[in-house]
């Protein structure tokens, strides 16, 4: 998969594993990511996902702190959109998916270990880190599945994690952590 990395997410990682900054970073991170990929959707279905990526995104978030025992920041972010891609792929929300749905079983199997540690498959995204307190429900569109349609999945990048760093350069398996990040910069309230 392809995503971007910047200094700002490796303030995030640092926050979500803080006392106090951590519930901020938390809330941001999944009203953020509810916000970009509800305008991926269908504009007829968007309100009636909100709930569900909602309680979906917090959940990743607890995937993801446990994601860097293994892996660097990069691979631990990507897991979380692994997931993600799962979720949107079980609800038939194919327009939502960041690669295409043929590529799912590669992108599982990158990340086995992981995934089969903490009982994450392409039919239980969450796994062990399914939420007490349950995902709020969200109608599907399973009619999609047969003939998927992926406005904003980039397929080909199934071998490796590709970052797009803030210059534009493209690099696999992420950059190093910078020495100075300071979290409070970019995730204290506002």
């Amino acid at each position: 998969m392809k995503i971007r990395q910047n200094v700002k997410h490796f303030a995030f990682k640092q926050a979500l594993t803080a006392p106090v900054l951590g519930d901020v970073a938390r809330g941001k991170l999944v009203d953020m990511h509810t916000d970009i990929f509800l305008g991926k959707a269908d504009d007829a279905h968007r309100e009636e996902r909100r709930e569900h990526l909602d309680d979906f995104f917090d959940a990743t978030m607890d995937t993801y702190v446990a994601a860097l025992d293994y892996y660097p920041e990069a691979k631990a972010r990507e897991i979380t959109h692994v997931q993600a891609n799962f979720d949107f792929y079980n609800h038939g929300w194919t327009e939502m998916m960041e690669f295409p749905s043929d590529e799912l079983g590669q992108h599982h199997d990158r990340y086995a270990e992981f995934f089969d540690d903490h009982g994450i498959t392409v039919d239980d995204p969450l796994g062990d880190f399914y939420p007490e307190d349950g995902v709020a429900e969200a109608p599907s569109t399973p009619e999609k599945l047969d003939d998927p349609i992926h406005p904003y999945a980039e397929g080909g990048f199934a071998d490796d994690v590709y970052v797009e760093t803030a210059d534009g350069e493209v690099v696999v398996g992420g950059q190093e952590e910078p020495d100075d990040v300071d979290p409070e910069e970019y995730v204290a309230d506002d």
